[in-house]
């Protein structure tokens, strides 16, 4: 059996956490991690294999360079430009030149795996890294707004006492401020939002929260780490385990929705890989004009990205 094998590049609170979820949910048999701080690196992989002990599997967890990396099945990028920013936008000069330099020298190296991205900006970095690596777009996937969508399922299913597993609601478009729940499509086992016993329910107001909530949490405790380690492990394991389940990804759209050549937060399905289908939802009226703002969005940064 071929061992399956991904490699973290970028070791702080979201690397690190990763790192930590992948050894709990324990389907994969080696996790490499990346870091230019060696120490730090060096300090997580021996803090990891604490953890993995208490496995019933082998788990390895090694150190290696970024450009070590033709065995890799899933490379994730979690990396940053390491400076303090204001919004998802600013990081984009930073985080835009380190992929400028890190995608070649891996393709270079003789990486055949799935790229997924988790640096922000998700979309245009998704972008980026799919021009830079040649590879074939289901091959590069960003977590996109599937945080974003278990964030707004939770607080439904909060407000109407139901588990957030049975509600089907998306957010789509950027992970950022023009993203938008697709509230026509969003039902509990096939009966809409709108038809069940929620009229008390404020649903811009939930979409407004599930949108923040990232800010929200950075307000308290300066970072996010463990919602979107487990984003990250979670499409991580769908690939592994060819689920085909659909989640709300960052893909680069080649005429869905009418548009090509930017990468956007749609429903997608995984399979082992990567991206199958991108789904395309029929949009209402207001639901198209939000779409196309969040795209015009992305694009905007994409535009300031040297390819």
């Amino acid at each position: 059996m071929k061992l399956r094998k991904v490699m973290i590049i970028g070791v702080g609170n979201v690397g690190s956490t990763t790192a930590y979820t992948l050894v709990n949910r324990g389907f994969c048999e080696e996790i490499a991690l990346v870091d230019l701080n060696k120490d730090l690196a060096y300090g997580h992989g021996q803090d990891l294999l604490d953890a993995a002990a208490y496995r019933q599997n082998m788990i390895k967890v090694s150190l290696r360079e970024s450009t070590d990396c033709a065995d890799i099945d899933i490379a994730v990028i979690t990396v940053t430009s390491g400076l303090a920013q204001k919004s998802r936008a600013e990081e984009l000069t930073g985080t835009s030149k380190i992929m400028a330099n890190l995608i070649p020298s891996m393709m270079k190296s003789g990486f055949k795996g799935i790229f997924l991205i988790a640096t922000n900006p998700c979309d245009a970095i998704t972008y980026q890294v799919w021009k830079l690596s040649g590879l074939p777009r289901h091959r590069v996937i960003g977590t996109g707004v599937w945080l974003d969508t278990v964030r707004l399922r939770r607080l439904l299913g909060e407000q109407m006492d139901i588990g957030p597993q049975s509600i089907d609601a998306f957010i789509v478009g950027e992970h950022g401020d023009s993203q938008f729940p697709v509230w026509s499509h969003s039902s509990v086992y096939g009966i809409n939002l709108n038809d069940l016993e929620s009229k008390k329910i404020d649903f811009n107001d939930i979409g407004l929260k599930a949108k923040n909530k990232g800010f929200e949490i950075v307000k308290y405790k300066h970072c996010t780490e463990y919602g979107i380690a487990s984003t990250i492990a979670e499409i991580c394991q769908h690939i592994f385990t060819n689920s085909h389940r659909a989640l709300a990804l960052s893909c680069v759209l080649d005429g869905e929705y009418g548009y090509k050549d930017l990468a956007i937060g749609v429903p997608a399905i995984l399979d082992q890989h990567g991206i199958k289908k991108v789904i395309e939802l029929d949009f209402n009226d207001n639901e198209k004009k939000l779409f196309t703002n969040s795209v015009d969005i992305v694009k905007g940064y994409i535009d300031h990205i040297s390819l």
